[in-house]
């Protein structure tokens, strides 16, 4: 069940479609109204230096492509809200951003090294085992995705497991492949130095964050059983997928609403720090949003660690970064503008929504902005990495 295709393996359907509240509530006229209270104030459109017509064109697009939510926060305040924010949502691939504070954290209390090699940590797989060569792999190039590691990992689809480069193809550290193998792996040491995911994130980040809608209900799924549906799915927050035929390190999938996403993508902005206490160190998150390997040099499109990174058009610009989930979920950071931007599908019954149409979202985000931003390093880019 891979990861990139969960929503192929549920019950196909996606005569669901939300139409929002309206182009008015999207504006947040309505909605603040009439929606129970959250963790946010609001302001206008014109406050948080946006147009409030092309923010009906982006409401409108929501409605006609498929979408389930959207949120953008000014400063930590919401200028424009569509669809249902309050639903949890498979994150998909965007379980990466929500690993990358949790190892964050666990670093800084010097429970584990990035420097630290998977044989000093005794890290192995099932047949084909890795090679003395591959276990010289460090920690933070499993964050990179720069493992050279090409086994055989849990949550990836035929075609993940197809664009893999032969095991044995590059040294630990000189090439960068999106590898879910690097991200599970990733996980199962911080489970190892720090406890369980889910337990971390449910204690030092989804608590004190005040989240609403996480519940830290945990399930699991082991291959061989009758595949996860739509109501197995609604009753939790997240699950560990097992596969041991793969790998004997599983995936582990998160289910967030938009409003509690935005609410981890404003801890970032804010350099960790929330309501008086530093949460996730200021340098962890200036690293870790530092461009390592170039992706998509056309796009200014790069990968940190656990975060996609675009380039900043001028060297003292801070970088924005961003993490998609089936290239139509997206979290995105950027500090220049101090935007959070939060985008949901519901892949989980089914969506028509593409990457294509989530393009269009980030232009019509980035062209309702009143007052040009002085970098072009937010510009919406032609196609998004793959998650």
């Amino acid at each position: 069940m891979p990861e990139r295709s969960l929503h192929r393996k549920l019950t196909p359907c996606w005569c669901r479609r939300f139409s929002g509240f309206g182009l008015a509530a999207a504006l947040l006229g309505p909605v603040a109204a009439v929606r129970a209270e959250d963790a946010f104030s609001r302001v206008s459109p014109a406050q948080a230096g946006y147009d409030a017509q092309r923010l009906e064109e982006l409401a409108a697009f929501l409605a006609r492509s498929g979408s389930s939510s959207m949120l953008l926060l000014h400063e930590g305040r919401v200028f424009f809200e569509w669809g249902d924010v309050r639903k949890p949502l498979l994150l998909h691939s965007m379980r990466k951003a929500v690993l990358n504070s949790l190892v964050g954290q666990c670093v800084a209390r010097g429970r584990l090294r990035l420097e630290a090699t998977l044989a000093e940590l005794g890290i192995d797989d099932v047949p084909p085992a890795l090679s003395a060569e591959e276990r010289r792999a460090t920690v933070l190039q499993l964050l990179q995705s720069r493992s050279g590691i090409y086994h055989p990992a849990a949550a990836e689809s035929e075609g993940m497991q197809a664009a893999k480069p032969p095991r044995g193809s590059h040294a630990p550290g000189t090439h960068w492949h999106y590898n879910n193998w690097d991200f599970n792996v990733a996980a199962a040491v911080l489970e190892r130095a720090c406890g369980p995911v889910f337990e971390a994130f449910d204690r030092d980040i989804a608590k004190p964050l005040g989240m609403l809608d996480w519940q830290a209900r945990i399930g699991q799924w082991i291959e061989g059983e009758a595949e996860p549906g739509l109501t197995w799915l609604a009753k939790l927050d997240g699950f560990t997928q097992h596969e041991p035929s793969r790998s004997r390190y599983p995936a582990q999938h998160f289910r967030l609403s938009a409003h509690d996403l935005a609410l981890y993508g404003q801890l970032y902005l804010q350099g960790g720090a929330w309501r008086g206490r530093q949460l996730l160190p200021r340098d962890w998150i200036r690293q870790s949003t530092q461009p390592v390997s170039l992706v998509q040099p056309q796009w200014g499109l790069a990968y940190g660690w656990l975060w996609d990174v675009l380039l900043p058009a001028r060297p003292e610009d801070p970088p924005a970064f961003f993490h998609t989930g089936l290239d139509v979920h997206m979290l995105g950071v950027y500090p220049l503008q101090r935007l959070v931007m939060v985008h949901r599908v519901d892949t989980e019954a089914g969506s028509r929504f593409s990457a294509r149409d989530l393009v269009q979202v980030i232009r019509l985000m980035h062209a309702a902005r009143l007052t040009p931003p002085p970098s072009a390093s937010t510009s919406a880019p032609a196609s998004a990495t793959a998650p």
